[in-house]
């Protein structure tokens, strides 16, 4: 068996809006209390979008057009932390680095 890890893991206030959106069109089934569950369970640290990580938008190439991916790009570049995602187009910016 394998021992546990101590990994951090962040999720940007823009992924939680997008998941809350989501939720609400239909396009994926996650209720608020799910969501908070999640957060808990996984002692997920929520990364706060504000000023700092939005001036990242400035410099951003313009390779995405999705403004919460660009928002979640920006707050791993202010933050300097990767990116887990299946998102191939996230590889794409010399800016982050992609896991996954």
């Amino acid at each position: 068996m394998l021992a546990p890890v101590d990994v951090e893991v962040n999720l940007s206030v823009a992924s939680l809006i997008e998941i809350a959106i989501k939720n609400a069109i239909g396009k994926l089934e996650m209720s608020e209390d799910e969501t908070n569950r999640a957060i808990r369970e996984l002692r997920i640290t929520l990364l706060p979008f504000e000023a700092r990580q939005a001036f990242e938008l400035f410099s951003l190439p313009m390779l995405h057009r999705d403004p919460f991916d660009r928002m979640i790009l920006a707050t791993a570049i202010a933050e300097k932390l990767p990116i887990v995602t299946g998102d191939r187009t996230f590889r794409r910016y010399s800016e982050v680095k992609v896991i996954w």
